[in-house]
């Protein structure tokens, strides 16, 4: 595990992380620390434990060991941190509220304005008026994964995690979306889950790389 930026704030942090499905142990002992202002790609294969991962530091699993995310316990302080993490999920929820009144429900829970939603999502080529009136589950893989992007970096959060973010992006989005994570908060923690080493190389600070459950490689980049 890297040991340096003591001057940063850890905002994640896991001694000991084990989760067990069954007979299997799909995260054996992550020991972590990441920090404010880091730049993470989290790499593996599928199956590698990845995904799991992000839904433990979400609060979405049990799980054995320690986790600090923000300093609190992602299962019993889930509410105060999902106010403080934007996430983006690689399969989008089927959701059958309107594109009206999601943005209406993002800005109501975040304080933040509807526009600011709607600027990041024309930015990324979605056409978010024309479509308020539609379920968000009738809109299209790219439509879907526009709006979520938009709704996570509008916040301004102090985690942006992602998982494959960029996979129902048209080549025009994918280009913009990676210019908006460019040009992101300095001081946040940004975790991108990705397949395309090659396509988030240039914003990365830091590379990490699970197999089976564990953390094979921790490394500056």
């Amino acid at each position: 595990m890297i040991e340096e930026n003591n001057d940063k704030e850890t905002l994640i942090q896991a001694e000991g992380l084990s989760k067990p499905f069954k007979k299997l142990n799909v995260l054996k002992g992550l020991d972590l620390a990441w920090k404010e202002g880091e730049r993470i790609a989290l790499i593996g294969q599928n199956g590698a434990g990845k995904t799991t991962l992000i839904r433990c530091i979400l609060g979405e699993y049990v799980y054995e060991g320690h986790l600090k995310v923000l300093g609190l316990n992602p299962r019993k302080q889930r509410v105060e941190i999902l106010k403080q993490v934007g996430f983006v999920p690689q399969i989008p929820p089927p959701l059958k509220m309107t594109v009206k009144d999601l943005l209406r429900f993002f800005s109501e829970i975040s304080g933040v304005k509807q526009n600011r939603f709607i600027d990041i999502a024309d930015a990324l080529g979605l056409q978010v008026k024309e479509s308020l009136s539609k379920p968000f589950v009738a809109l299209s893989g790219g439509m879907k994964q526009k709006l979520l992007v938009s709704f996570a970096l509008g916040r301004n959060p102090k985690i942006l995690l992602m998982d494959e973010p960029s996979a129902n992006l048209d080549p025009a989005a994918r280009a913009m979306f990676f210019d908006l994570l460019t040009g992101y908060d300095k001081d946040s923690l940004l975790i991108l889950s990705s397949h395309r080493m090659t396509e988030i190389k240039g914003i990365v600070t830091r590379v990490v790389e699970m197999d089976f459950g564990s953390i094979v490689l921790d490394k500056k980049v």
